[in-house]
């Protein structure tokens, strides 16, 4: 992720944007994992049948009927069943889809909702955790602009719902999504989540946790954050203002353009934009 100061300078990006034909090959393997996932054994095992058929009636014996030539003749055999368009007619329709998923009132996020002060400073592949139901519009928003995108929550129905709309927004290729507790420390097997370049957190979650299992969640989530990267703070819960959180950030500095915007702000906080330092205080 950019810093501000790389974006004010207009600094070229680091990594290059996805181009349109990797979005569409996206959108291809989505359709058919979806609908090879929603058809049963008996009528996958029927396209494969006839799959079969038509490979051998068309090489006439030329070739060996292999596995991969299989799976590619079935994937034709679904892109015809749901009439998948063409790259250049998808392209068409694409490109105003994806200008409107990045508008945050796309996802029902407000203009002045903290993280969109850090969308332009969004690269290709950097990686953003998300955490609670009151955050869930965020994992939209970032996925539209391209984030690789983990979303935790303690609502089953609330993860499945974001796995659903992520599927149908064509924007699941670079999504994960766990139910955790929070209250508890998180799963081994999500000790893979680290390097995050921005972790959003929906303070509502963490109202009911004791003032030491919130102080380790915290402490926790720094770990797993990059140098320089950043901690959005929403403000979703009036029992816990964001502000009360900013104690627990100790080395970390505030975003300078988000303090200008709640000064400027006469409704009050509006959210917290914290940014971690290159390396621990006690090193420096």
């Amino acid at each position: 992720m950019l810093t501000a100061a790389e974006v004010r300078q207009a600094h070229r990006r680091r990594r290059s944007p996805y181009s349109d034909k990797q979005h569409y090959h996206e959108y291809i393997l989505q359709r058919i994992e979806g609908y090879k996932n929603s058809i049963g054994r008996d009528e996958l095992l029927r396209l494969g049948d006839e799959a079969a058929s038509e490979l051998q009636a068309t090489s006439e014996g030329q070739f060996v009927l292999t596995e991969v030539l299989m799976l590619e003749s079935v994937d034709r055999l679904i892109m015809k069943r749901l009439s998948l368009r063409p790259y250049r007619r998808w392209r068409q329709q694409f490109l105003r889809l994806r200008a409107a998923q990045r508008t945050p009132t796309h996802w029902g996020v407000e203009p002045n909702c903290p993280l969109t002060a850090l969308l332009p400073r969004i690269e290709p592949e950097d990686t953003a955790l998300v955490i609670g139901t009151h955050a869930a519009p965020m994992t939209f928003l970032l996925a539209a602009h391209d984030a690789a995108v983990t979303f935790l929550a303690d609502d089953l129905g609330c993860v499945e719902r974001v796995e659903s709309k992520m599927a149908e927004e064509a924007l699941s290729s670079v999504f994960e999504s766990f139910v955790t507790q929070l209250d508890q420390p998180l799963p081994e097997f999500m000790s893979f989540l680290a390097g995050f370049d921005i972790v959003v957190l929906d303070p509502e979650g963490l109202v009911d946790l004791s003032a030491r299992d919130r102080a380790r969640l915290i402490h926790d989530l720094q770990e797993r954050s990059r140098p320089q990267g950043v901690h959005v703070i929403l403000p979703s819960c009036p029992a816990l203002a964001p502000d009360a959180l900013r104690g627990m950030y100790g080395g970390w500095t505030q975003e300078e353009e988000l303090k200008r915007r709640r000064r400027a702000d006469s409704r009050g906080a509006r959210g917290l934009i914290l940014c971690k330092p290159m390396c621990p205080p006690d090193t420096t």
